[in-house]
């Protein structure tokens, strides 16, 4: 489904990539681990469309993404949850939550039935709802930032550190939510950057590991071969 063929990137005259050649298949839930630093979050952004100056190829279900803008890769399916949250701090928790699929033009019914089962797959968000995202704590902004992500991603969702800055109870909450996800949706591609894997040990996954920029062979062979 999501497949990345030598692709590198560089930010500031620093080469953050190297040459990763990667498949993610359906129902697959990867954790991407490595230290702060080794470009996990560059890897994702990369992936959304942020990082348009890259050598190599990135394709989603055989298309490549380079012709897709940024703006337009939530329309395929794909969502993403940004270490550093990302929220309107004007909108309500409701309105974070609604918003990609109400710029994708969906029909408000169809939006109310993904926010139905969103609420069942991240249940502590019904409380928040009429809240303003400006009076969350960090740990809440990052549980709406998975329900926004399970909102736009029907078939692959992009978790950037989501652990990282959880309280335990949050932390066991928000782990607790992706286990229900992938229940309650067997076909869909999770990705997961971590620096610690032990925070996912909750989770099966496929381990992958980038270090300086580079995934290690032997783990990235064994989730291809998977």
């Amino acid at each position: 489904m999501l497949t990345l063929e030598s692709v590198s990137a560089t930010l500031a005259n620093v080469q953050v990539l190297r040459g990763i050649s990667a498949q993610f298949e359906l129902g697959a839930t990867v954790a991407i681990v490595g230290r702060n630093g080794a470009g996990k979050t560059t890897l994702l952004r990369l992936v959304m469309g942020f990082m348009p100056k890259h050598t190599g190829r990135v394709t989603f279900d055989g298309q490549d993404l380079a012709g897709v803008p940024a703006r337009d890769r939530a329309s395929l399916g794909i969502g993403y949850a940004p270490e550093d949250r990302v929220l309107f701090p004007s909108f309500s928790v409701e309105g974070n939550l609604r918003f990609p699929c109400e710029v994708l033009g969906m029909a408000r019914r169809a939006v109310d039935a993904r926010l139905a089962e969103t609420l069942t797959i991240v249940p502590e968000l019904e409380a928040m709802l009429p809240r303003s995202a400006a009076a969350l704590s960090g740990g809440q902004g990052k549980m709406v930032a998975l329900g926004r992500a399970v909102m736009a991603g029907t078939r692959l969702v992009l978790l950037d550190e989501p652990f990282q800055g959880l309280a335990p109870v949050l932390a066991t909450q928000y782990g607790t939510s992706l286990q229900r996800l992938i229940r309650a949706r067997p076909e869909l591609c999770i990705v997961i950057t971590e620096s610690n894997r032990s925070l996912l040990k909750n989770i099966p996954t496929e381990t992958l590991v980038l270090e300086r920029g580079e995934l290690q062979r032997s783990f990235v062979a064994a989730a291809l071969s998977h």
